[in-house]
């Protein structure tokens, strides 16, 4: 129980007035004994102890009177939340409404961010005019952050333009940053309302950020109902390499959030609106399905796709997004080593090689040029028989992998050792053991043992035969080769010599590869140059190298802040990017090692394609999707909910439930839980009650007398 008005406890020391007289009146007169009174003592003894039980009657009834209108004018109540200062205090409201794309969901009383805005509107009528207010959504439009203010027009105008929006941050997160930003009235009272479906999955997570101190957390939950949904929560380009005509393999998760198994469930892949595959599956509850897609891109350039699936109450999540990039160029250095003759690659890569397929551009540079070029301008990078490498070099080289790049080692025979296992281990490779036959001999000193067929590089390389479903793999003569073994952890052997060393190794160093190839592009080592399968081979290594991730492109969440790393582009130009509105936005940008990296912050949360342009050109593009955890619409119990917001927001929550979703209704709530149940009026009768209790016994009760 506390008190609206705690100061008039201070009058609950006129209790002690009562008590103060009749102590007084205890004080007894010297009385002197005379013998012809004695007989009277044994009758007086019995009237004493009756007058002196109605004394200390009367004096507890007083007391108790005075108490109790002491009490009534404290204003006692049950329950409350008021400062000890008394109701009548300033405020500064926060409203943390959800708009995240679960209030979509409708039930009988409408869909939940119109029930979320008519209790926000309940809190709006607890205000009074000396009060801040501060609208928060969960999803913001604008970068600017509110402020709170005393203008409740404003905050209703606010109120209305809130929509359920994707890139939702966290519940728990929304609390905190309010808080936060309430610190700015001075009101001495701050209060948190949430606002929301109590949606489980997005409540939130531990923060290392608490709510301030003495800021109270109410949560006014919304919503009854948790539909069924299928979700498709991620899509993945599985091929490394994408050509126009050629098949490229695609995954789709997804997720069946109800209880029943559904049987025979669709889902297609569109590239650019055009329907490219379609497949079935049995998804049972709660459990990630991966579905596999085998689509044909029939154009270059940076193409549209989305998974989409049967539509069920919740749309939203019923597609998503992704890009795929069918190049008609790749940059490639080519690093010339001392005394080599570059001419195979040169002629391998040259476009009247291949066809109608993908150009390289080449750059030919002589290795004591390497450490003045921009490696982050290349898709991929060749050395073909480089003597030397520097210290500055192998960590120009390092990174340039680590950061997503492809490089293609071909030895030389004047290599050094020592250079070569620094490259190695810079990229967490193996080590270089030497070299095995004699540099242009006659005589094969090993031939292909195991090729590893399943590996996207060989896609199209060997012919399968018919007859027996085996691939014809055509082995050259070696002559020279040199001696790698590998270190394990991420290599892998793709071709591998019947002298048990590889002929081609991959090494995977951050987002990018290395390839190891055991023989230099000269017949001197081998016979491979002029084989049939050299040319094919070297394509696709420089391809798969120059592919990276771009071929999937990026998919982001929408409204979380990320970093785009493009390539290719002046370090000066200023890249905008378009979004599917077709508005424009220039991000943050700073120039990286080769690259220019974009800071896109939280203005991207809009789902749908988003391009990123250099001028009018088409640098990247990329998919933007809703937050998976969206999907999943179970409820959690308000019981639950204040548990799950308090650990996140690391303060008391407070939960006002059975509140209908009306203005009026939650208002009357909020000021019965903010004030408490006053129960004056029961004190107030107690006194009342005690007063005529002390006039009846003393009007009853008469003085006593001893008989003569």
């Amino acid at each position: 129980m506390e008190f609206l008005n705690p100061f008039a406890l201070l009058a609950m020391a006129a209790v002690a007035v009562p008590l103060f007289l009749h102590l007084f009146n205890l004080r007894r007169p010297t009385t002197v004994d005379f013998s012809s009174l004695a007989f009277v003592k044994e009758l007086q003894k019995s009237a004493v102890q009756r007058v002196r039980i109605k004394e200390w009657l009367l004096l507890a009834l007083r007391m108790l009177a005075i108490a109790c209108l002491v009490l009534a004018f404290a204003r006692p109540t049950l329950t409350g939340d008021i400062a000890p200062v008394g109701d009548d205090v300033r405020t500064a409201h926060a409203i943390v409404i959800d708009n995240s794309l679960s209030m979509q969901v409708r039930d009988g009383e409408g869909a939940y961010i119109e029930q979320a805005r008519r209790k926000a509107e309940g809190v709006l009528e607890t205000a009074d005019d000396r009060d801040d207010i501060l609208v928060w959504p969960t999803v913001r439009t604008a970068e600017t952050l509110p402020s709170p203010s005393g203008d409740a027009a404003r905050a209703r105008q606010a109120l209305q333009a809130v929509e359920a929006r994707a890139g939702a941050s966290r519940l728990g997160h929304a609390v905190v940053r309010a808080a936060e930003r309430l610190q700015e009235s001075e009101a001495p009272r701050k209060v948190v309302y949430a606002v929301g479906d109590l949606q489980a999955s997005t409540l939130g997570d531990s923060l290392s950020r608490r709510v301030p101190d003495e800021t109270q957390v109410t949560l006014l939950p919304v919503g009854s109902r948790t539909p069924a949904n299928v979700a498709v929560t991620d899509v993945r380009v599985v091929s490394r390499i994408a050509e126009v005509g050629q098949p490229v393999q695609l995954e789709a998760t997804l997720v069946n959030y109800g209880s029943q198994t559904l049987n025979g469930f669709v889902a297609s892949v569109f590239l650019d609106d055009e329907r490219v595959a379609q497949s079935t599956t049995t998804l049972e509850p709660d459990t990630p399905t991966t579905v596999s897609f085998t689509a044909t891109p029939q154009e270059r350039g940076w193409l549209k796709g989305r998974v989409e699936i049967e539509q069920d109450d919740f749309s939203v999540d019923d597609d998503r997004r992704f890009t795929l990039h069918v190049p008609e160029e790749r940059r490639v250095l080519v690093v010339r080593g001392t005394g080599q003759d570059p001419r195979f690659v040169d002629l391998a890569l040259s476009s009247e090689m291949i066809d109608d397929r993908i150009a390289f551009r080449s750059t030919t540079v002589g290795e004591d040029r390497l450490a003045s070029q921009e490696l982050g301008a290349f898709d991929a990078v060749l050395l073909v028989g480089a003597r030397t490498l520097s210290s500055g070099e192998v960590s120009a080289l390092a990174r340039y992998v680590e950061q997503g790049g492809g490089l293609l080692l071909f030895p030389s025979a004047q290599a050094r050792p020592e250079e070569y296992n620094a490259l190695f281990t810079a990229v967490d490779g193996g080590r270089f053991r030497g070299f095995s036959g004699t540099q242009g001999g006659d005589r094969s000193i090993a031939s292909f043992d195991r090729v590893d067929l399943d590996h996207p590089l060989f896609e199209g390389v060997f012919d399968r035969s018919q007859q027996r479903g085996e691939p014809q793999v055509e082995s050259p003569d070696i002559f020279y080769a040199l001696n790698y073994q590998p270190a394990g952890g991420a290599e892998q052997t793709l071709i591998e010599l019947s002298n048990g060393f590889p002929f081609l190794q991959e090494v995977r160093h951050g987002g990018g590869v290395m390839l190891v190839s055991a023989v230099a592009p000269s017949p001197a080592w081998s016979d491979l140059p002029v084989r049939g399968l050299f040319i094919p081979l070297l394509y696709r290594s420089v391809y798969y190298l120059s592919a990276g991730a771009s071929v999937a492109g990026e998919q982001l969440t929408a409204g979380r802040p990320t970093e785009l790393r493009i390539t290719g582009v002046p370090p000066d130009a200023t890249l905008q990017i378009v979004g599917p509105d077709g508005g424009e936005r220039t991000p943050d940008q700073r120039t990286l090692f080769g690259a220019v990296l974009l800071e896109t912050g939280r203005d991207l949360t809009e789902p749908g394609f988003y391009d990123v342009r250099a001028d009018a050109s088409l640098v990247r593009r990329v998919a933007v999707n809703s937050d998976p955890a969206e999907s999943d619409l179970q409820r959690a119990e308000p019981s639950s909910a204040v548990e799950a917001l308090a650990e996140a927001a690391g303060a008391n929550v407070r939960v006002l439930e059975g509140a209908r979703p009306d203005a009026q209704a939650v208002a009357d709530a909020l000021r019965t839980q903010r004030a408490g149940t006053e129960i004056w009026n029961v004190f107030l009768m107690l006194a009342l009650g005690f007063l005529a209790a002390e006039m009846l016994v003393a009007s009853q009760w008469k003085p006593e007398t001893a008989a003569a």
